[in-house]
């Protein structure tokens, strides 16, 4: 078996009936670490030294509480294709994001309204709840192994109840930057580019860097080279703050928050956060197109050419609207 087939760890196990709480000991050590059931007793993760370790300890703990395993090397699972897989994976992770968005929506109700004061005791409480969900989100995020679409809107929200809690914490990371500075230049983001990041690299190459390059990269363990800049991922230049997604960001800080660049990124943030924050009429045509360029386009660069061409036509569309 060649090692491009080989994509998946399986860790295939029995544990004896008593005592019941191995079975349940297991069971959290699973979730802990990301894996999926495909079968009864039968757990995947991709294939990582990080993942084999993981798989190693739970199987050492197996045994040693009277159970049995073995872990294998896959290049598919039975019945099921490495899409089929993945799609395992990011339901478990959007379910798992789906949770955090639910938590935070509740605190931001639990806020004051604007101009009111926050008392001391319920600053604290709500502090201390939004660093427990900020916790939470870094672990989902820690075994989100295919970038599934629900950490945008955990992390812009996670991020707003931040920024109204300690407000003055992002102006440094607010402030305006100069486009001269950011020409030439190589722009990293995630790969498997959806609608922010189309909608973000349309807006670099277009209003800020016409030279700009891009470079398509992994969600986990990237490492960035010198002189390049990275947008919407994790600890990057730009992405998303607060409750708005990068497109917003970008906008603010390049100072390009034009008449007809506004209702784009009102209908990217709606698309991406799925918060219907501003409702647009064009939201939901947009998004079937968006949907349809990454479901035909498996190379990012194309789905950057059809998604930028998408968006200047949408942008001409709204200048004209404007005069």
């Amino acid at each position: 078996m060649t090692e491009e087939r080989t994509r998946w760890l399986l860790l295939i196990h029995q544990i004896p009936p008593k005592p019941d709480y191995l079975r349940v000991k297991v069971w959290r050590r699973m979730q802990r670490v990301g894996a999926v059931a495909v079968k009864n007793s039968v757990y995947v993760l991709p294939k990582h030294e990080e993942t084999l370790e993981d798989f190693q300890w739970i199987l050492r703990e197996i045994k040693e509480g009277g159970g049995e395993g073995s872990i294998c090397e896959a290049g598919f699972v039975d019945g099921l294709s490495d899409p089929d897989v993945e799609g395992l994976f990011r339901s478990a992770r959007d379910a798992d994001y789906s949770a955090i968005t639910e938590g935070a929506r509740a605190l931001q109700r639990s806020l004051p309204a604007p101009g009111r004061k926050l008392e001391l005791e319920l600053r604290a409480q709500l502090e201390a709840d939004v660093r427990r969900l900020r916790k939470r989100l870094e672990e989902v995020v820690a075994i989100d192994f295919f970038d599934s679409l629900g950490r945008q809107s955990a992390e812009g929200l996670v991020g707003s109840l931040e920024s109204q809690l300690d407000p003055e914490s992002s102006t440094e990371r607010n402030a305006d930057q100069r486009t001269s500075e950011y020409r030439g230049r190589v722009w990293v983001t995630r790969r498997g580019i959806h609608v922010d990041r189309m909608a973000s690299a349309w807006l670099l190459r277009r209003f800020v860097d016409p030279e700009a390059k891009f470079k398509f990269v992994p969600a986990r363990g990237y490492r960035p080279e010198k002189g390049e800049i990275r947008f919407d991922m994790f600890e990057a230049d730009f992405t998303h703050e607060g409750d708005r997604c990068t497109l917003e960001v970008l906008l603010q800080r390049f100072k390009l928050d034009t008449t007809a660049l506004r209702p784009i990124a009102e209908i990217v943030h709606d698309i991406d956060l799925k918060d219907s924050k501003f409702g647009r009429p064009e939201t939901a045509g947009i998004e079937r197109l968006i949907t349809g360029i990454c479901g035909v386009h498996k190379d990012d660069e194309a789905r950057l050419a059809r998604a930028s061409a998408l968006f200047d036509d949408l942008y001409g569309s709204f200048t004209r609207r404007s005069h």
